[in-house]
């Protein structure tokens, strides 16, 4: 029996602290999600606690609960798959909001640690239950240090004044080390069908090992081509050892999280936010799906309600920008009628809470090895082929297939201008059909996957820091004074929290930054482009 910790930012020591915490989403009152979780909860655990446990930590890890304000609001928009229509969120021109960045950081240190140290304490440490923790541990956290850079890993969980902050490479060198740990575990187990950790608890797989073991493989291909600018040997070993253990090969394999209409924190949250009004498809995804005559745009977007085409907007457009006809939520498209429906009005919306979310797809598999053969990495098969089975692969999750597929890898047409308001001109020239020159294939292999891995803002926001792929539109105004509209923001500043309770950890994770500081503008350290 133990009682919460009052402060949020703390790691706790006892795992069993926080490990059931239950947060709370608010309605959306001005126009964002707030959480909230209880300070004086009781908590008894035990072996029936863990599968549930589990089941928390995939979804808080997966953000759903709070995915306006830890999504939506800035990978979503700074990877440019949505710009905003709604002139009080300027996350969009770059600025910062502290107030809204606890919903990224909040749910991995107070909801996925606690749940998974607890596993880590009660499962033996060569057991599947502990292996599949193991890897959560590594998706969460991934996505906390494409966030920020250093971050309080090795030591989150203990109870403390100050909680150091490690670098990200040394971040990074525990990932790989994690993975592999675990899928060395799993193999053991794989050939024993009656073997299914957490079972029903386990909301992506079901506890199917020889699935958890091909996801893992493929976050350590996603984790290695991310280290590729920075230490290309390390990521040559750790791509190489990801295909030859066994990664996503078809779409049958994607990772899927069930979410249900229980409440609307159950829910998808894309679904659940859609019809707030707040956001529609981007001008660079029209210029790009459009030139492309990409069938995905009809499963991504639907029709404009005002012109039943499909249509985007800018992204960092002002307040007086935003009331121009074109730019309203009207004559733009919201994101497609998988996940909400338009009811016959254009402010009419049927949220589909109970839409599986997207954690990753096979797809992205193919393009990372893809981009790995141009390296010279032993990624199994030759660029081309694997680029163009990156696209059969995107087009299946999405339910294309046959001859307008084939159709599609071989076509010539490249982006064109979005008719936005702006006048903008094609995002860029490329076309699907594989060219001749290394330079032109980098970027269509990284278009590509931008496509492929929608809708996840985190993995499109960080592979474009990466690789400046696909090339974006510069947003047309910026409120941060760090990053003119000549560049891209390429980190999240520390949180106000931190600093004002881990103060001594902060300012020394400040200088792991190197010399731009705790700014927007500082890349992180495999952020080499």
């Amino acid at each position: 029996m133990t009682i919460l910790d009052k402060n949020p930012y703390k790691k706790v020591l006892g795992i069993a602290s926080l490990s059931l915490s239950i947060w709370l989403a608010a309605g959306c009152t001005g126009d964002f999600e707030e959480m909230n979780t209880s300070k004086t909860q009781i908590i008894n655990l035990g072996p029936d606690e863990y599968p549930n446990m589990f089941a928390q930590a995939l979804s808080q890890g997966s953000y759903h609960p709070s995915y306006q304000t830890a999504t939506n609001l800035f990978a979503d928009l700074w990877c440019q798959y949505y710009a905003t229509t709604t002139p009080n969120f300027q996350s969009d021109r770059y600025h910062t909001n502290m107030g809204w960045i606890g919903s990224h950081w909040n749910p991995i240190y107070t909801q996925v640690v606690p749940q998974l140290k607890t596993i880590f304490e009660n499962f033996d440490a060569n057991s599947p239950e502990y292996a599949l923790a193991s890897i959560w541990w590594v998706f969460s956290f991934h996505r906390v240090t494409d966030y920020y850079g250093p971050i309080p890993y090795f030591d989150a969980g203990i109870v403390a004044n100050s909680v150091k902050y490690d670098s990200q490479e040394a971040v990074y060198d525990d990932f790989f080390k994690r993975l592999d740990a675990a899928v060395a575990i799993l193999k053991t187990k794989e050939s024993d069908a009656s073997v299914k950790p957490f079972g029903e608890s386990d909301i992506i797989y079901k506890g199917t090992i020889s699935k958890w073991i091909k996801f893992a493989n493929t976050l350590r291909l996603r984790l290695a081509l991310r280290i590729s600018h920075v230490d290309k040997a390390r990521a040559k070993t750790e791509a190489e050892a990801a295909v030859a253990s066994g990664v996503f090969l078809s779409s049958a394999d994607d990772a899927m999280m069930v979410r249900t209409a229980v409440t609307s924190a159950d829910g998808n949250g894309i679904s659940r936010i859609a019809g707030w009004q707040e956001f529609r498809m981007s001008a660079t995804m029209e210029s790009i799906l459009k030139g492309y005559n990409d069938p995905r745009m009809t499963v991504f977007f639907q029709p404009a309600f005002a012109t039943k085409t499909y249509e985007g907007l800018r992204n960092g457009l002002d307040p007086d920008q935003l009331v121009a006809q074109l730019n309203t939520n009207d004559y733009n498209s919201n994101v497609g009628s998988r996940w909400i429906r338009n009811t016959g009005s254009g402010s009419g919306w049927e949220n589909l809470l109970a839409v599986n979310a997207d954690i990753m797809h096979a797809a992205e598999a193919y393009f990372l090895r893809a981009e790995g053969a141009l390296n010279g990495w032993n990624m199994g098969g030759k660029a081309q082929d694997l680029y163009e089975e990156g696209i059969r692969q995107s087009m299946a999750t999405w339910g294309f297939s046959g001859a307008a597929v084939e159709t599609y890898i071989v076509g010539t047409t490249p982006p064109v201008a979005p008719g936005d308001s702006q006048k903008s001109p094609a995002v860029s020239d490329i076309p699907v059909k594989w060219a001749a020159t290394e330079a032109k294939q980098r970027e269509q292999i990284g278009t590509q996957k931008w496509l492929a891995v929608f809708p996840d803002g985190a993995e499109g926001w960080a592979e474009f820091r990466r690789t400046r792929f696909p090339k974006l539109y510069h947003v047309i105004n910026s409120v941060n004074v760090d990053i003119p509209t000549t560049q891209f923001i390429r980190r999240f500043p520390f949180t106000d929290a931190e600093k004002a309770t881990n103060k001594a950890a902060v300012d020394a994770a400040v200088q792991l930054l190197g010399p731009g500081g705790d700014k927007a503008s500082t890349p992180l350290w495999w952020d080499k482009n």
